[in-house]
């Protein structure tokens, strides 16, 4: 069975779930017979079906957030290193070893984002609706989307097949397709941007809730493209200024900092004024993501784990199967509120010296509910320090002065100590220095530190596993594992592997 003939029996259960209400179980199996009751034909008839194969478009993203885009987006960089329970075979990120046989997570879940994705473009628009904004408004979601998808596949695997309709037919000539060029891939995710952002119309509001594309996400979603486009393939200042322009328009939402870096990522204060775009995880409806694999399990506390240290972690729970490395928590210094709101280092004082233990990721700590820690904090795709930052860069680039938007950030990280924090602009080249030195503080374990390493042409320079191997500029790009080729015979190895 082709990848294509996989998303369409599965792409037609997860509609019969969507409309059913019962979204969580999409993903859960890939190999599935097709459903019988529901088929294209018989679905796509009423507004409610059109909210439900929405609904089943959220939902598949959440399942790539549990995990996989932290691996993409974070997984190889400086960031994290062995956990106290060893690895579970994650050094293969940190390490930058992937090879085609460990390759990662593959591209599958995200093209059934896109198939699904395809079959909202295709249908609903022949659907009648109660109201013309309604229908814009999902067909902007979706355009929204499968722009977001195929950015972050861009970004991890360089050129791609392009999938441009629903997969509905099992002729290889139709359903098997060639990689197109990256340049070619970001042409159509920036159309995709244009038509969105015409669809969602002149509202920049967020009231349907900030776990959905709207407006103001799109915008923030576009400054990324552009500013990735503008250093990596060679758009340069007009991309600046198009990246600079919608961060300008994504500022006029309801979008503000919160006064404690903390109360971001609190589970009971899930979409705050902070969050322009986040994935929705909440329990019963979804399981554990992957920050309780950074977490620290009650078997490796010490005996004599002092009270300040132990009352921080609370409830011991999950898996340190990896863990904020050495090279990081080197550089917060103790008057930034940020260190003691990402992670917390454990140490021992057996034998009267004090003895490091191990390190946990804090920033998304889920809660606790009848004994049990749930690890059930929104995935973050962009929020307002991020766009801020953003902004500065562009701003940089552009050769003006990024110290308004870096100070803001850095006002609320130092509180009492910001006066000896203050930025100053130098020249361009320090100025993206201290750009990115933020990005790292203020968006630690948010999946962005290895895109933003790529982007700004650091990660040969900053990433430990990378600095012997400069030149070697394919490893920026992941492979693409054997079982994927297997199933594709039209698409070729990233050079290199």
């Amino acid at each position: 069975m082709t990848i294509q003939m996989k998303i369409k029996y599965k792409m037609l259960t997860c509609l019969a779930l969507s409309f059913a209400g019962l979204n969580q179980s999409c993903t859960d199996n890939l190999d599935v017979a097709p459903v019988s009751v529901i088929t294209e034909d018989s679905y796509w008839k009423s507004e409610n079906d059109a909210n439900g194969a929405l609904n089943g478009l959220y939902v598949l993203l959440r399942r790539q957030a549990s995990e996989n885009l932290y691996l993409w987006g974070e997984g190889r960089s400086e960031v994290m290193g062995l956990g106290v329970q060893g690895s579970g075979g994650r050094e293969r990120y940190h390490d930058n070893s992937l090879d085609v046989t460990t390759a990662g997570p593959n591209w599958l879940g995200m093209y059934y984002i896109v198939h699904q994705a395809n079959l909202i473009l295709k249908y609903v628009p022949q659907i009648t609706f109660t109201s013309e904004a309604n229908k814009n408004n999902i067909l902007a979601q979706a355009y929204t989307m499968r722009a977001y998808t195929y950015f972050t596949m861009a970004k991890t695997w360089g050129d791609l097949p392009l999938v441009t309709e629903p997969t509905e037919g099992y002729d290889p000539a139709t359903i098997q397709k060639p990689r197109t060029p990256v340049a070619e891939i970001f042409s159509f995710v920036k159309e995709d941007i244009a038509k969105a952002n015409q669809l969602f119309g002149e509202s920049n509001a967020l009231a349907q809730g900030r776990q959905f594309w709207s407006k103001p996400a799109l915008n923030a979603l576009k400054a990324d493209v552009f500013l990735w486009t503008a250093k990596r393939l060679g758009g340069g200042e007009t991309d600046f200024n198009i990246a600079l322009a919608a961060i300008t328009e994504a500022e006029k939402a309801d979008v503000s900092l919160l006064p404690k870096f903390e109360d971001i990522f609190d589970y009971t204060n899930k979409g705050n004024k902070e969050i322009l775009m986040a994935v929705r995880f909440k329990d019963i409806e979804a399981t554990d993501n992957h920050y309780s694999l950074m977490y620290f399990p009650q078997a490796f506390l010490p005996s004599d784990l002092d009270v300040a240290t132990k009352a921080a972690i609370g409830l011991p729970a999950g898996q340190n199967y990896w863990a904020p490395s050495a090279t990081i928590r080197s550089q917060f210094t103790a008057d930034d509120t940020r260190k003691n709101a990402s992670f917390i280092e454990v140490y021992t004082a057996a034998s009267g010296t004090q003895k490091f233990v191990g390190s946990l990721a804090v920033k998304f700590n889920g809660f606790v509910n009848s004994g049990i820690r749930l690890f059930l904090d929104d995935v973050i795709l962009y929020r307002y320090a991020d766009v801020l930052l953003m902004k500065a860069e562009a701003k940089n680039a552009l050769g003006q002065d990024p110290s308004a938007e870096i100070n803001k950030v850095r006002e609320r990280a130092y509180g009492a100590a910001y006066k000896q924090h203050v930025f100053v602009s130098g020249s361009k080249q320090a100025n993206d220095e201290a750009i990115l030195q933020e990005r790292l503080f203020e968006l630690v374990f948010e999946g962005k530190r290895w895109w933003d390493l790529v982007r700004f042409g650091k990660a040969f320079e900053k990433i430990p596993s990378l600095k012997d191997r400069v030149g070697k500029d394919y490893l920026l790009l992941f492979p693409i594992s054997e079982a994927t080729l297997s199933l594709e015979p039209q698409v070729k190895q990233n050079p290199g592997y």
